[in-house]
């Protein structure tokens, strides 16, 4: 099993003017496991393939995690950010079932 150490991003809302909230991302250090690691190209109906990701990540819960492990959004690794499509909570870990890219409301990566 590999080890972990990297960045993982929650939304807060925060209110911008009066009335409008927006989203806006966090990002803290944690540390942790993979326990499993696969990958593959997803046919689209565009030019290129994506490439898709299905990696479940342990990380160690702190107090921050637990109390906020349903606004994670995405987890850095290699350099690219990967959306979390599932969270699992065993305390004192949580489990990240990672999907594709990460994309922001910009339409960043």
């Amino acid at each position: 099993m590999a080890k972990f150490c990297g960045k993982i991003g929650y939304a807060t809302m925060v209110e911008e003017s009066p009335g409008v909230w927006i989203e806006k991302i966090v990002e803290r250090q944690h540390f942790g496991d993979w326990v499993s690691n696969t990958a593959k190209l997803q046919a689209q109906e565009g030019l290129n393939d994506d490439l898709v990701i299905a990696n479940d990540l342990s990380i160690v819960a702190d107090p921050y995690a637990k109390k906020n492990f349903h606004s994670i959004r995405y987890a850095t690794y290699m350099g690219t950010k990967w959306r979390v499509r599932m969270v699992k909570e065993a305390y004192p870990r949580l489990t990240l079932v990672l999907g594709g890219v990460y994309n922001d409301s910009n339409g960043n990566q």
